[in-house]
């Protein structure tokens, strides 16, 4: 079964971070093969939530339960869709120089053995896509945390 990983240091800070990947509803909006997402329940510590994800002519639906420790962590489980199983987890961490280490984990695998082989070999390149969506979403949302601090301004969020 797959197992991808990625650790990065990022400029905003862990809530600001956390804030961003528990907005599910806002994925289709910046997550490269997610078409739609569905919010069906969603408290402070845990949302149900289904995911339509596509690809070509390709759609697969996938429901999971997110639990939030926020700002902390997020970890993922896989209910119902394509997979045999679906597990990625979030991890926030505030960095000394400010800002925040985020370290996101996925673990997967495909009940069909061939699409599991198949899916190998591009799912690197997707996930580091994935993580850098994130990213790009948060500068969009965020600005440029270093720029103002240097100029000596303060940034306040829309």
């Amino acid at each position: 079964m797959p197992h991808i990983g990625e650790q990065r240091r990022l400029q905003w800070s862990c809530e600001q971070m956390f804030d961003l990947v528990a907005d599910v509803a806002k994925y289709a909006e910046f997550l490269p093969w997610v078409v739609a997402t569905r919010v069906k329940s969603d408290s402070g510590t845990e949302m149900v939530a289904d995911m339509l994800v596509g690809f070509h002519a390709l759609n697969e639906k996938f429901t999971s339960r997110v639990r939030k420790q926020r700002p902390r962590s997020i970890v993922v489980d896989y209910l119902d869709g394509p997979l045999r199983k679906l597990e990625n987890e979030w991890t926030f961490t505030p960095d000394e120089g400010g800002g925040c280490v985020i370290d996101f984990r996925v673990d997967f695998a495909f009940r069909n053995a061939v699409f599991e082989k198949l899916a190998g070999q591009y799912m690197d390149r997707a996930f580091r896509k994935m993580v850098s969506a994130f990213e790009t979403r948060a500068q969009s949302l965020y600005g440029d945390v270093r720029a103002d601090a240097a100029s000596g301004g303060v940034r306040i969020p829309e």
